[in-house]
């Protein structure tokens, strides 16, 4: 529906997002719990108004012009838990910020989201993006989702085995636009330390051994340095945390391209072939920390896989570089990047492979960042 005739026109929705770039809505609404986010959709839906809704706004891409419909900010809030035998069952309203909620389970000493520490964004789009770090990963401990389901118009509770759950991905990103998620359940160890840990980088952080299991507060402490020191914890004043995070996931490879690539490639066996260290891929193909400067947009001085606003930036700008770095990534390797960030009214196929996106880039490297 179009504002009422002198309503104030709603913000850009760059003030929205972790990379502050995008137009205005053709209406904003906050929903301030489950009743309202439900009903806002219904509205739009019933009146044929596209809609967009916007959690933490910590892994998405929107276009400058912006959003012609309905934008539904998710703002509910709440965790509620219970004991249950080793373990915790642990309720979450999706508008909850999800580094609170990791906070929180710590604090309980509930194990399970400790690797997660320091990740924007708010609880209910963990499970769209199947959201991990440092070993972890949201679907190891969801335990169901509670939804809205915009085609049968019925809220519904899904399984684990119902989300489809795989690396950076489930049916909610697969279908995009059906599924409102309303709350989202966990299932947390409670009093036996973390997790065992599992990612190498982390462990010698700790100090540990791969397997071993740390208290949970020890594991946050070094998670959080860890991504500090790759710009991944908000912080206004860094320009190097204005970034939608990783900005393309890690490509899994068939056996026969992997072993077509230098020795000291990072390269791990995954279920459908192999995982690659994008990180790598990027900074072999010459986009080095920093790539880009002085901007609008760069690379991160921190880490090659975040594309960050320098303050001035626009849409148009980010898709630029993202599309000049796929496609040298492309050129040098074969591979092609496939970016982390839901896009809205945008695409990384506006980037055109021209002369200049398909020159070869320098490949000479002495150094390989961590993915």
């Amino acid at each position: 529906m179009p504002p009422h005739p002198g309503d104030a026109a709603p913000p850009d929705l760059g003030g929205f997002t972790t990379l502050r770039l995008g137009g205005p809505p053709g209406r904003l609404i906050e929903a301030n719990d489950a009743d309202t986010l439900i009903a806002a959709v219904v509205d739009a839906d019933d009146a044929d108004e596209p809609v967009l809704v916007l959690g933490g706004g910590s892994n998405v891409v929107i276009g400058d012009d912006g959003f012609p419909g309905t934008v539904v900010l998710v703002r509910s809030v709440g965790i509620d838990s219970a004991d249950g035998c080793g373990s915790a069952q642990v309720i979450v309203q999706a508008g909850e910020p999800w580094d609170a909620l990791v906070a929180h389970t710590v604090e309980q000493n509930w194990a399970g989201l400790e690797c997660l520490s320091g990740i924007p964004g708010s609880v209910g789009a963990t499970p769209i993006q199947n959201v991990g770090a440092y070993g972890q990963e949201v679907a190891d401990v969801i335990s169901r989702v509670r939804v809205y389901d915009r085609k049968t118009r019925e809220v519904r509770e899904l399984l684990p085995a119902q989300c489809g759950f795989s690396y950076r991905d489930s049916v909610f990103k697969r279908r995009p636009g059906r599924y409102l998620v309303l709350s989202v359940a966990f299932r947390l160890e409670r009093g036996a330390g973390s997790r065992p840990i599992r990612y190498p980088e982390l462990a010698r952080r700790l100090g540990a051994g791969v397997g071993d299991r740390v208290p949970v507060d020890e594991v946050r402490d070094a998670v959080l340095q860890l991504r500090r020191g790759k710009g991944m914890v908000l912080d206004s004043a860094d320009h190097d945390t204005w970034s939608a995070g990783s900005f393309f996931t890690n490509p899994i490879v068939a056996p026969e391209v992997a072993e077509q690539l230098p020795d000291d490639a990072p390269a791990f066996a995954a279920a459908g072939g192999v995982k690659v260290s994008a990180a790598w891929l990027i900074d072999q193909s010459g986009f080095t920390k920093g790539y880009g400067a002085p901007g609008p947009v760069t690379l991160s001085t921190k880490h090659t896989l975040a594309l960050t606003n320098r303050g001035a930036a626009t849409t148009s700008d980010l898709i630029e570089l993202a599309g000049r770095i796929r496609a040298g990534v492309a050129n040098r390797f074969g591979i092609t990047l496939v970016p982390e960030p839901v896009f809205v009214n945008c695409s990384l196929d506006d980037y055109s492979n021209s002369s200049e996106a398909m020159r070869p880039t320098p490949s000479t490297r002495s150094s390989s960042p961590s993915a």
